[in-house]
């Protein structure tokens, strides 16, 4: 059996870079495309892993030129996907409430929908597709509404944040109606608080202080979910221990 075509967005540095190092790790199971809006980085983190399965291509998740083009690229050099993982992910901070929502809300919810529009014909013509994006439970609206929940405070995130990860659920959940009639099975992951560029690329920033976890757990309940055992819990938040409410 041929690999699984798997392509990875924002891979070059966290989270998305630790999933596609799992990927690659498992013999001759994926071909991982890990994709970035700065090719160079994306290059250079491909010689980290240094081992495996790899391709690169740049994608930039706010440009639907740069969204067309890496489809092309992906149908021309493969013909088909396997695994999409809709990972890329902002979270800004500053005193300018207006631009900080409209980047949030562009890169986190518009980015992931039309990523998973574009290349939807390409999975539908794999026999095992699979579609995970990254959300998060700090957008769980069940959870901060919830007056004995731990995610009931205000610096779980900024709003701007927390909104959008609530936006990009719903995304989520109407696909899982939209291709109810095909094999495509669309997943949300909250990935835990792991290292991470998302908070800055500073030491202090991406370890918050040494309280951020391993990104390697997040790929590992990746890696659970395209092995098929967590199929049950599809139309759930999946963590790597259980499931989040939405």
């Amino acid at each position: 059996m041929p690999p699984r075509v798997a392509l990875v967005t924002g891979a070059n540095s966290g989270i998305g870079f630790a999933i596609s190092k799992a990927l690659t790790a498992v013999k001759d199971e994926f071909t991982v495309i890990m994709t970035g809006r700065t090719l160079a980085k994306v290059e250079s983190a491909r010689k980290e892993i240094e081992v495996g399965d790899l391709a690169v291509a740049q994608l930039d998740t706010t440009d639907e030129l740069s969204i067309a083009n890496c489809v092309s690229f992906v149908q021309e050099e493969f013909g088909r996907l396997d695994v999409l993982i809709n990972n890329a992910g902002v979270a800004p901070e500053g005193p300018d409430l207006g631009n900080i929502y409209r980047t949030t809300l562009t890169t986190n919810v518009i980015g992931p929908a039309l990523v998973s529009a574009a290349f939807r014909p390409l999975l539908l013509k794999s026999s095992n597709p699979y579609s995970v994006y990254i959300s998060s439970m700090t957008g769980s609206l069940g959870l901060i509404s919830d007056p004995k929940s731990y995610m009931r405070i205000t610096g779980a995130g900024s709003p701007a944040y927390r909104a959008s990860k609530a936006a990009l659920n719903m995304v989520i959940l109407h696909e899982q109606l939209e291709v109810a009639s095909t094999n495509l099975k669309i997943f949300a992951l909250c990935p835990g608080f792991v290292v991470s560029n998302l908070r800055g690329t500073s030491k202090e920033a991406r370890e918050a202080g040494g309280r951020a976890g391993d990104p390697a757990e997040s790929a590992s309940a990746v890696l659970s979910i395209l092995h098929g055992e967590r199929d049950a819990d599809a139309q759930k938040m999946i963590h790597k221990d259980g499931t989040h409410p939405w």
